[in-house]
């Protein structure tokens, strides 16, 4: 079962539960803050914050290492939970894996947030992505580490910025010997990356199943969505009542980073 944590509100009292789904080298801890925020601006709701499959402490699960086993996995462990899941939040690699998960939620009550994530099929690790950037530095340097400091120090010797050194120190865990290893295996990783580039899932955005609601998030300074999918967004939310496209004025495709407020109020705003 994936590793989780729950967010109640301070009452205690919830009568539904919202998933919050990182993105790729992410773990759940990246969405803590929001998903606070976002418990306290919703009453009755309550968040349950996931490690995605080769992320956190949700680590050494069997292959295949595809879009739709990391959603399987995230049905998985709503069912076992056995709680009222009435909605999921994804970012990035998170937010098609919502996509992915959110096609097979038909009669379902069911509020999806997909943030900075096309759903256009794309081309495998291109090079010129930060995230295949990340990669490479990761797969030229050792698993294990005397410390989280030597290890961020080397990534950033490495050429990634500081800011992505201390986050990808997040998946650090501590060995025996009282140093550090990092978590992921990086060829799961590859793996997942390759079936999200290759994976187009248009037909849920532009036909969510009913009654589901879906709000795609996009960062106005984001490279995520081409030009024709930001227009294919639009043209889906003018056809359909049930889908709602957002732009956040500043954002790069960080937008919880790069606009914490903004994001919230769109979270709270519409159901205050």
């Amino acid at each position: 079962m994936l590793a989780h944590s729950i967010v109640t509100p301070k009452s205690g009292e919830a009568d539904r539960y919202m998933l919050f789904v990182h993105g790729i080298l992410g773990t759940r801890a990246n969405w803590r803050g929001i998903a606070r925020r976002f418990v306290a601006g919703r009453p009755g709701w309550a968040a349950i914050l996931i490690d995605l499959r080769e992320h956190g402490e949700s680590l050494g699960m069997a292959a295949p290492h595809t879009l739709a086993a990391a959603a399987d996995d995230v049905e998985a462990l709503n069912h076992s939970l056995g709680l009222p899941v009435e909605g999921a939040l994804g970012h990035s690699f998170g937010g098609k894996v919502v996509l992915q998960w959110l096609r097979d939620r038909a009669g379902q009550t069911t509020e999806a947030w997909v943030i900075d994530a096309s759903p256009s099929a794309s081309a495998s690790e291109q090079d010129s992505t930060a995230t295949a950037s990340v990669l490479r530095t990761l797969r030229g340097l050792p698993r294990h580490w005397p410390s989280r400091d030597a290890f961020v120090s080397a990534v950033t010797r490495a050429g990634q910025p500081a800011g992505v050194s201390e986050w990808l120190a997040m998946n650090l865990i501590r060995t025996e010997d009282g140093g550090r290893q990092f978590g992921p295996d990086l060829e799961a990783i590859g793996e997942l990356l390759e079936d999200y580039a290759r994976t187009d899932l248009w037909a849920v955005v532009e036909a969510p199943p009913l009654p589901a609601t879906l709000d795609i998030v996009i960062g106005e300074r984001s490279d995520a969505f081409s030009a024709l999918d930001r227009a294919r967004v639009d043209e889906a939310a003018k056809r359909n009542p049930r889908v709602t496209s957002h732009v956040v004025a500043g954002a790069g495709h960080w937008v919880h980073v790069d606009a914490p407020d903004a994001l919230v109020a769109l979270l709270t705003g519409r159901f205050s």
